[in-house]
C-alpha cells in the first residue's frame, strides 16, 4: 500500500518499459534515441524518478506508440499538469491553487477511466451530486472557507461530472448503503432535488446504480467506501482508492485489486437490482 504518486511512478515505469520492448530497444537504445544517459531510462523505469509531460511524450515517439489515448493515460500517471493532446483532461489545473495534490491525482485518474465502481457508505458519489448538495458537503467537509473558495470547489465537483457526458462515456457502477438515502443533506428541498437526480441516473444506460437496504444485515461493505478505477488499453493499472481525511490511499497489489472487486460483486449481489433501486428511491422522494 502506498499513496499516490509513488503508485503511478511505478505503474508508468513499468509500462514505458514494456513499451521499450515491444519496440524491441534496449534502455541505452531509447537513451540514445531521445538524447539523454541511459540511468534516467532505468530511474524512470523504475519509478525512481519522477517524469514530465513532455518526457512521456519523448519516450513514446521514440517507441512508435501513436494511440493518444494510451498517451493520455500515461501522463496521467505521470501526475503532470501539462496539457496534453487534447487538453480536455487537464482543465484542473485552473484550481492548482485550491484543490490538494492528492485530490488532483485522483481527478487526473479519474479522467482517464473507462470504469469506476464505488461504494458510498454516507454520502452520494461526487460523479452523482447537484450543486446544492455539492455545496452542503463542502460546507461540511471544510468548515470556516471564504464563498468564493467553496463555489469553486463546487465548481470542480461538477466540471468532474464531464466524464459521464464524454465519448465514449464513463462507465460508473455504484453501491449506496440506505444510510446515503436516509441523510438529509443540505436541509429537505436540497435532499429532494438530489433523490431526483438519483432517479434521472438511473436511465442513463453507462451507469448502474444499485441501493443497499438496511434489511441486507451485514455486509463486507461495512469495512467502509472504497473506488475501483479501471482504465482503457491497460488493465494491469487497475487501481483501488481509500480516502482519507486529509489523504487518498492508493491500492495496487493484485491481491488487493482481487479482494476488492470480489467484495464489489459481493455488494451487487446483495444490493436490490437497479430497477429495484429506483423504486426505492421513488419512495423515499415521494415521503421527502
Amino acid at each position: 500500500m502506498q499513496y499516490g504518486p509513488a503508485v503511478r511512478r511505478r505503474r508508468l515505469g513499468a509500462e514505458l518499459r514494456a513499451l521499450r520492448g515491444r519496440a524491441g530497444l534496449t534502455s541505452s537504445q531509447a537513451a540514445a534515441r531521445v538524447g539523454w544517459h541511459q540511468s534516467k531510462v532505468s530511474r524512470i523505469e523504475t519509478g525512481r524518478s519522477g517524469v514530465k509531460a513532455t518526457d512521456v511524450h519523448l519516450l513514446l515517439d521514440a517507441y512508435e506508440v501513436r494511440d493518444p489515448h494510451l498517451g493520455e493515460l500515461l501522463v496521467a500517471l505521470a501526475g503532470a499538469d501539462d496539457t496534453g493532446a487534447s487538453g480536455r483532461h487537464h482543465w484542473w489545473k485552473a484550481y492548482r491553487d485550491l484543490l490538494p495534490a492528492a485530490y488532483r491525482d485522483f481527478i487526473s485518474l479519474e479522467a482517464q477511466a473507462s470504469w469506476v465502481r464505488t461504494l458510498e457508505t454516507s454520502v452520494v458519489p461526487g460523479l452523482l451530486q447537484t450543486p446544492a448538495y455539492a455545496r452542503a458537503i463542502t460546507r461540511a467537509a471544510v468548515a470556516g472557507l471564504p464563498d468564493e473558495q467553496v463555489d469553486a470547489l463546487v465548481e470542480v465537483r461538477l466540471a468532474r461530472q464531464d466524464v459521464l457526458r464524454a465519448e465514449p462515456p464513463l462507465r460508473l457502477s455504484v453501491v449506496l448503503d440506505e444510510a446515503v438515502l436516509r441523510r438529509s443533506v443540505g436541509g429537505p428541498q436540497v435532499f429532494a432535488q438530489q433523490l431526483a437526480r438519483l432517479r434521472e441516473v438511473t436511465r442513463l444506460p453507462q451507469v448502474r446504480l444499485q441501493v443497499l437496504p438496511f434489511s441486507s444485515g451485514e455486509h463486507v461493505g461495512l469495512i467502509g467506501p472504497f473506488v475501483i478505477l479501471s482504465f482503457p488499453t491497460i488493465a494491469d493499472l487497475d487501481l483501488v482508492v481509500l480516502d482519507h481525511l486529509t489523504s487518498s490511499l492508493y491500492l495496487e497489489r493484485k491481491e488487493d485489486l482481487q479482494a476488492y472487486a470480489e467484495a464489489f460483486n459481493s455488494l451487487q449481489e446483495q444490493a436490490l437490482s437497479p430497477e429495484e433501486s429506483e423504486a426505492f428511491i421513488a419512495g423515499l422522494s415521494d415521503g421527502a
